[in-house]
């Protein structure tokens, strides 16, 4: 059942799993607080999850767009206000990835240690492009009918090995997505903010723990952008993942979970 918080007059769905220290989920473009796969129930079992859906997504409001990633940053601190959480750990997944280091960034107070999943430093140089196979797949995605889309953007972000490994598992992704898919405008608004986002000059000034987990094989985020991020955060701690695509939390969830609980723990 969804719990609100409310920033600036819009409405953010938020609920939490499990107890201990609370751990903050920020979600990539397009998807809400139901599309992070197995993994906030296996963190669950030693930590206070709390999952929100972004602006435009899920259970929250659709304002007008375009958004910003400093105005999800604020959305995320209200959800964290509205939980009763003064700091946590974040986990953030692609633009949520952007979120994450905003929080660092703008509200270093809020946050204990840092999860930076298939992201970057932001989408401008000196981070490094989507690839083209990506690109080209996301300009497609905006002309093509609905569902056959969503089944492209799926196929591009679940990536080659988890296509052909786990047929199953695309074919979960792709219900989940048929069923929660946002509006075409509200998936533009979010691609906007992420489109402009720009940290590079800034992350050195993180002082929160950092770990960077990246799949390999992922033709939505450079995967040398995880490099940059371990290379340009003080301390940062880099763990890499062959062969895996964007969506690797939900394929490797078994795999992720102990790599972030010992993270976090120690």
């Amino acid at each position: 059942m969804s719990t609100y918080a409310v920033n600036d007059g819009v409405r953010l769905a938020y609920e939490e799993l499990g107890a201990g220290e609370p751990l903050l989920f920020c979600q990539g473009l397009g998807y809400d607080r139901r599309g992070f796969g197995p993994l906030p129930r296996l963190l669950s079992e030693d930590f206070r999850v709390i999952l929100w859906d972004n602006r435009g997504v899920g259970d929250s409001d659709v304002p007008a767009g375009p958004y910003a990633v400093p105005q999800l940053a604020a959305d995320a601190v209200a959800v964290l206000d509205a939980a009763g959480a003064d700091s946590a750990h974040v986990f953030g997944v692609s633009l949520g990835g952007f979120v994450a280091q905003e929080l660092a960034l703008s509200y270093p107070e809020r946050i204990r240690k840092l999860v930076l999943v298939s992201t970057a430093a932001g989408s401008v140089p000196p981070s490094l492009p989507m690839p083209v196979r990506g690109q080209e797949a996301f300009m497609r995605f905006q002309t093509m009918e609905s569902e056959e889309g969503l089944r492209l953007i799926v196929a591009n972000s679940l990536g080659d090995h988890g296509v052909n490994e786990r047929p199953e598992l695309f074919e979960e992704i792709y219900a989940y997505r048929l069923e929660r898919a946002p509006s075409l405008e509200a998936w533009q608004a979010q691609a906007y903010a992420g489109a402009t986002f720009d940290a590079y000059e800034r992350i050195p000034q993180i002082a929160a723990p950092t770990l960077v987990l990246q799949g390999g094989a992922d033709t939505v985020i450079d995967p040398g952008n995880a490099q940059i991020l371990a290379e340009r955060i003080p301390g940062a701690r880099l763990e890499l993942v062959p062969d895996r695509g964007h969506l690797m939390m939900w394929e490797e969830g078994e795999l992720l979970a102990p790599i972030v609980k010992e993270f976090l723990q120690s």
